[in-house]
């Protein structure tokens, strides 16, 4: 399991990002200010670090300047909106950079961006009676295979990664499609249809009125 270290003094967003990425699949743990971190950092080899930029004692500018040797791969998440802050994050080696608020279905994808730069994925997912090669895209039911579309199998995985989050349905095609969402909802109704009858979550991905659908488990 892919370990991830959450750098956040503010508690609640912690345990929001903290919740949200351990339903998704990785173990987190979290610290609330830049010399526990550092402490943890060299006692756990990490495989990904959440970094906000305020924190007590050292700064998370000052922490990345520690990490970026060990060549572990930093996300910023900060309030810090401004270009300039963007662009020293970036330039000081920090892999991306997340301004709050954010929505989770984005820093969920962002999380799997890195690491799959990395090379850092998990090669197999378990879940109920699903088996997931993510390396070969080959998804198995009870070990038998089943035939999705490339948008089908990327549907699949959204909801894997987020589950038991009720996801909107722009956000669902922003994700998947990759463009902005024009406000016609048969796109992604269609394909979440497909998609839940052929792996057979009929009952397990539910429709969420006047929002999108959540996968139930």
């Amino acid at each position: 399991m892919l370990k991830i270290l959450i750098v956040e003094d503010e508690k609640p967003i912690s345990n929001l990002i903290k919740l949200s990425l351990t339903n998704a699949g990785y173990q987190c743990e979290c610290v609330y200010d830049g010399l526990a971190a550092a402490d943890k950092i060299e006692q756990v080899n990490y495989d990904l670090i959440l970094l906000d930029i305020m924190l007590p004692k050292v700064n998370g500018y000052e922490l990345l300047e520690y990490i970026r040797p060990l060549g572990i791969p930093v996300i910023f998440i900060t309030a810090k909106a401004a270009v300039t802050d963007r662009v020293k994050g970036l330039k000081l080696g920090a892999d991306d950079y997340l301004t709050k608020p954010f929505e989770i279905i984005e820093l969920l994808a962002r999380v799997e961006s890195v690491l799959r730069r990395y090379h850092k994925t998990e090669l197999k997912l378990y879940i109920d009676d699903l088996e997931i090669d993510t390396q070969s895209r080959i998804v198995k039911k009870n070990g038998e295979n089943i035939t999705l579309t490339k948008k089908e199998y990327e549907l699949l995985l959204l909801f894997i990664q987020n589950k038991n989050i009720a996801l909107f349905r722009d956000k669902i095609y922003e994700r998947i499609w990759e463009c902005e969402y024009m406000g016609d909802s048969r796109t992604v109704d269609l394909h979440v249809q497909r998609m839940r009858k052929k792996v057979g979550w009929e009952d397990k991905i539910t429709a969420v009125y006047k929002i999108g659908y959540r996968l139930e488990v």
